[in-house]
């Protein structure tokens, strides 16, 4: 069992890296937004996210930090209803694509906060299928897309989860297990949905919080 979670966790790591090294240069230019003029244009974003990006309600995402192409498509998706949620769909549509640009690029601006595990108990089984994953199960090592921090990947774009709230993280996992149009059908969310629905109530609480904890 250990020859085979050292294997596993090994080959992660290495997917990892070469994900990393991947990225193209022009992955992290802000998504080609203003971030200065994005400031300007977050007050309604700023009720749930946070003026800094940084949700007070841990159920709402944090966005400091997050890669602004990640931003920017599901914006995009929000507007296109590719992703449902009735607040999101409003608010979205109701944007330019400019807008999108400067608002991603704001928030990719800011500092996140770090955060701790949500529950100690949990630790080993969290890191254990972050690292390594469930080779009889099926499952992949989440450090493969999100990287040994969870820092994700910005050319892909695979999502920040380091040090997001556990809530968000454990709703996000449920959303994408249901297979529920709260999720587009794109090949990178069908292959998240794939994922989730092999992950036990139990696997989703221990991932989340481990997630939250990374920084």
């Amino acid at each position: 069992m250990n020859t085979t979670r050292n294997r596993l966790t090994r080959l992660a790591t290495i997917s990892a890296a070469l994900a990393m090294v991947s990225v193209p240069a022009s992955a992290s230019n802000l998504a080609d937004g203003d971030a200065e003029a994005g400031a300007e244009k977050i007050t309604t974003c700023a009720a749930c996210h946070g003026a800094n990006g940084i949700s007070v309600n841990p159920v709402w995402p944090s966005l400091a930090g997050q890669h602004s192409r990640y931003i920017m498509q599901q914006l995009m998706w929000f507007k296109n209803n590719e992703r449902v949620n009735i607040l999101m769909n409003s608010q979205a549509v109701m944007l330019s694509e400019q807008d999108m640009r400067d608002i991603a690029a704001y928030f990719e601006s800011q500092a996140p906060t770090a955060r701790e595990v949500s529950n100690p108990d949990t630790l080993a089984r969290g890191e254990r299928l972050y690292r390594g994953g469930d080779e009889e199960r099926g499952l992949p090592a989440c450090i493969a897309c999100h990287g040994p921090t969870g820092a994700g990947n910005p050319g892909v774009p695979y999502p920040k989860v380091g040090g997001q709230h556990a809530a968000y993280l454990a709703s996000s996992l449920r959303e994408y297990a249901t297979g529920g149009e709260n999720r587009s059908n794109t090949e990178e969310q069908n292959q998240m949905t794939t994922i989730a629905q092999k992950l036990t109530p139990e696997d989703i609480e221990a991932l989340s919080s481990y997630m939250q904890g990374l920084n």
